[in-house]
């Protein structure tokens, strides 16, 4: 995409990336993911935030600032305000091609750069209350949001345009689909964007949301007419409509989210899905909208977007070589470390001569806040009575959830 105008002086200068890559070394991103990056022009010139070279975003990125008459030489900040690398790596050729440039970031950003990139000089350390001018009323302000979701990240407020950018805050994953901003976006891709960002918070944000609700408090007082994130959609006409969504995001792991249920199951030999069928009849006896995922079938990212959502949690799983099988504990440990909170739980699984699923389930489920039902664990396959048991316990956790207010309010945007 070419250069694109946000204010006066101001440009959207990034890359849409379609990769097979996974996000972090983990993630799928079957939709891609934008690099968003910035020029902000006063009598000096700014880029806000870079990209990696990565399916051609480096040579984009280049190509837009010739769009623009600026060459890299007249760049005089870098201002990165996030220093994971899908946002930097481009970093050590840009200074090289850019020698005057100062490299604009926190104390802690300054020791990753220098980890990185090896650099050490024309870095300029800012903090919350800092500023920097550029002239002809280009004015930056700077305010520090540690562990959203890197412990060096910050915004950057330019005071003119009062254009918040706000590094991975905001942030969703998926390319642009032709537009960039909110206001443009048609109705159509409206549950596109909702779900990459719901997936993109779940996968890489969610252990930080306490941090994330202390991030928008120290914005609170400032004049936001325009969000600006590194990666998904700018937000101009209604930025406060992906305030909004952070912020519920953020307060589902303070306590149940939303009235649905998500179901992750894997067996072994069929035992287990026997039970599975049985619970489903119940959730259905109660009308409570559910997803139903496979491990390892399924990637773990896709499943923890609905997970994440849903106020229902039900994992069915085999025993396997004494512990639980071992898909499923890999998902619950992700659970566990994404601080995957307040949960109305049922766990069923099938065993053949011992236990020990349940043994790793308790271990795992530990201070997760989760409300957990009676399991239900049966060896070899379900008799009739487990199976009213599940369809009976799937029901009652359909109608627990079927109480629990929903969370999402009106964001049209």
């Amino acid at each position: 995409m070419p250069a694109i105008k946000m204010e006066d002086n101001v440009y959207w200068i990034g890359a849409n990336v379609h990769t097979e890559d996974l996000f972090e070394g983990i993630w799928p991103i079957p939709n891609g993911v934008a690099l968003n990056s910035y020029i902000v022009k006063g009598d000096k010139i700014a880029i806000v935030e870079l990209v990696r070279e990565w399916g051609g975003a480096a040579m984009c990125l280049l190509e837009n600032l010739n769009s623009l008459s600026i060459s890299l030489k007249d760049i005089d900040y870098i201002i990165l305000n996030h220093l994971e690398p899908d946002h930097t790596g481009f970093t050590y050729l840009f200074r090289t091609l850019s020698p005057k440039a100062q490299i604009v970031t926190t104390e802690k950003g300054a020791s990753l750069i220098n980890g990185f990139y090896g650099i050490d000089d024309h870095i300029s350390i800012v903090k919350t209350g800092d500023e920097l001018d550029l002239g002809q009323n280009k004015h930056f302000q700077f305010i520090e949001i540690p562990n959203v979701h890197w412990p060096e990240t910050m915004v950057s407020y330019e005071t003119n345009t009062k254009i918040l950018f706000s590094g991975d805050a905001f942030g969703a994953f998926g390319v642009h689909l032709g537009e960039i901003f909110d206001d443009e976006t048609p109705d159509v891709h409206k549950p596109y964007w909702e779900e990459e960002m719901l997936r993109y918070y779940a996968n890489i944000i969610a252990t930080f949301s306490s941090n994330v609700l202390k991030a928008i408090d120290s914005l609170a007082n400032i004049n936001i007419k325009m969000i600006a994130p590194s990666h998904g959609l700018i937000w101009r006409k209604h930025p406060e409509v992906v305030i909004r969504k952070y912020l519920r995001y953020a307060n589902y792991n303070k306590d149940f989210a939303e009235p649905e249920i998500c179901v992750v199951w894997g067996s072994m030999y069929g035992n287990t899905e026997v039970m599975l069928n049985s619970i489903l009849r119940g959730i259905a006896s109660e009308g409570v909208p559910v997803t139903v995922h496979r491990v390892p079938n399924e990637d773990v990212s896709f499943i923890l977007a609905d997970a994440y959502k849903s106020a229902g949690l039900i994992i069915g799983a085999p025993t396997y070589e004494y512990g639980m099988f071992p898909p499923m504990k890999y998902f619950l440990e992700i659970l566990k470390k994404k601080l995957i909170w307040y949960k109305k739980v049922l766990y069923f699984g099938s065993f053949s001569w011992s236990g020990g699923a349940q043994r790793e389930f308790d271990a795992l489920s530990k201070n997760m806040h989760w409300d957990i039902m009676d399991p239900i664990v049966f060896k070899g396959h379900p008799s009739n009575e487990q199976l009213k048991k599940g369809e009976a316990q799937g029901a009652e956790l359909a109608m627990q959830v079927k109480n629990i207010p929903s969370k999402i309010k009106d964001e049209n945007y």
